[in-house]
């Protein structure tokens, strides 16, 4: 009797991730003519990026909403919430820390900010807009979701949408009717997101092309220790770090590399955390995380998992300090260290995200604010990397839960093979 074999995946063209990687070639080819012959022209291309980015921003409040209040009220799983906050906070913390503890090592060995000399333009414009320990607490909860909606808040949207389902939740089966509105809310949500994301490589090209033409590639030059550095110190902290926590945890680490690659490269081209959250959400789902756990670990880590940046903020205030030839002491880089683990949680709330905490951090140390100014030149190459790594970090954490919870249901090969084909991994 023969026995069925499975179907094998439908043959494809060309997958996004590798439209994506060459519309970030094109780009940065055609950013490099714009800057050598006409660096007027880069602006034509912005309105094509920022295109992107408002669809991505569009999705972000719905889908949330919907991934939350159905996993969290959907089978009584609200209990479960408090418990897994918890492990998700600690394994947030040790990693955080882990990484402040390996920028500062970097920097320390590299010492990128010797020589470089701090121009004469202030930041303290951004030092202004930091904010203090109670407005952070204050800031976790929305006098308005329709305006947490409306900004993007993805922490504001969380707390509420958290509360939300654990009431719906409360109510039983008065509630179904609305738990079954968000599952489909939230179906509809990732078809959305993948109707979008045919957009993304001409989004990712536009905006590497506007980058690029707009600064060229003379940013380079001053600032290539530094740039090395967080780099070097990124690639430090998944050696050191992620891989033991993957081992760790025995998470397949072939499968886990290639559902989160896309979303990786998104974060990467665009230096938006944001524009990749829907993605990261999806093929998380799809390797296995239950969909509660994903909606609910991924935006917190938005908060508290902030991996890239906080390598960034710990490396970039030494940098500004050795700019400065201000001497910091062992004590002295402790206490910073201390310091940012508290500001760097409060970083998703603030415009302008890290060069506002670093600001502020900077301005508490009495180091020189200048230094701040120094880095926005190269900010955007900086921030290319550190998002990329908020990102992967984050989707890793998602996966730890999930394992910590005993809910990890691995994806087969065949499983994410089909999802490859549809575009959906």
């Amino acid at each position: 009797m023969a026995t069925a074999t499975p179907a094998s995946p439908p043959r494809r063209g060309i997958t996004l991730t590798t439209q994506i990687f060459i519309g970030l070639i094109i780009g940065t080819i055609i950013g490099g003519l714009i800057s050598q012959y006409n660096q007027e022209a880069a602006q034509y291309f912005k309105p094509f990026s920022d295109l992107f980015l408002r669809l991505i921003k569009m999705l972000i409040a719905p889908l949330l909403f919907a991934t939350l209040v159905a996993g969290i009220a959907g089978a009584g799983h609200f209990k479960d919430v408090g418990r897994m906050g918890l492990r998700a906070i600690i394994y947030f913390e040790v990693v955080t820390t882990l990484a402040l503890v390996i920028g500062l090592l970097t920097v320390n060995i590299i010492k990128p900010g010797v020589g470089v000399p701090l121009p004469a333009a202030a930041a303290t414009d951004l030092a202004a807009s930091a904010q203090t320990w109670d407005q952070m607490i204050l800031h976790l909860v929305p006098t308005s979701i329709f305006d947490a909606m409306a900004r993007g808040d993805v922490l504001q949207i969380v707390v509420f949408s958290i509360i939300f389902a654990i009431a719906l939740g409360m109510l039983g089966e008065k509630g179904r009717p609305l738990v079954v509105f968000c599952e489909t809310l939230a179906e509809t949500m990732f078809k959305f997101t993948n109707i979008v994301m045919k957009y993304a490589p001409i989004g990712v090209a536009a905006a590497i092309a506007y980058t690029v033409g707009h600064g060229g590639f003379k940013v380079l030059v001053g600032f290539v220790w530094l740039i090395a550095s967080l780099y070097i110190a990124l690639a430090v902290f998944v050696v050191a770090v992620l891989i033991p926590v993957i081992l760790l945890f025995r998470i397949p680490m072939g499968k886990f590399l290639r559902a989160v690659k896309e979303p990786a490269v998104i974060a990467f081209s665009t230096t938006s955390s944001e524009a990749a959250l829907p993605r990261a959400m999806e093929v998380m789902e799809r390797l296995g995380v239950p969909r509660r756990i994903v909606s609910f670990v991924i935006p917190l880590g938005y908060t508290f998992n902030l991996d890239g940046t906080t390598i960034y903020l710990s490396l970039a205030a030494v940098f500004i300090a050795q700019a400065a030839n201000v001497p910091l002491t062992i004590g002295h880089q402790i206490t910073l260290l201390l310091t940012l683990m508290l500001t760097s949680k409060g970083v998703a709330g603030v415009p302008r995200a890290a060069l506002v905490i670093l600001a502020a951090t900077v301005a508490s140390f009495g180091l020189p604010l200048e230094g701040v100014a120094l880095l926005l030149g190269v900010d955007t190459l900086l921030d290319m990397g550190r998002t990329m790594m908020n990102v992967v970090g984050n989707c890793l954490a998602s996966v730890v839960v999930a394992k910590w919870e005993g809910e990890f249901v691995e994806a087969t090969d065949h499983d994410l093979a089909l999802a490859a084909a549809k575009g959906e991994i």
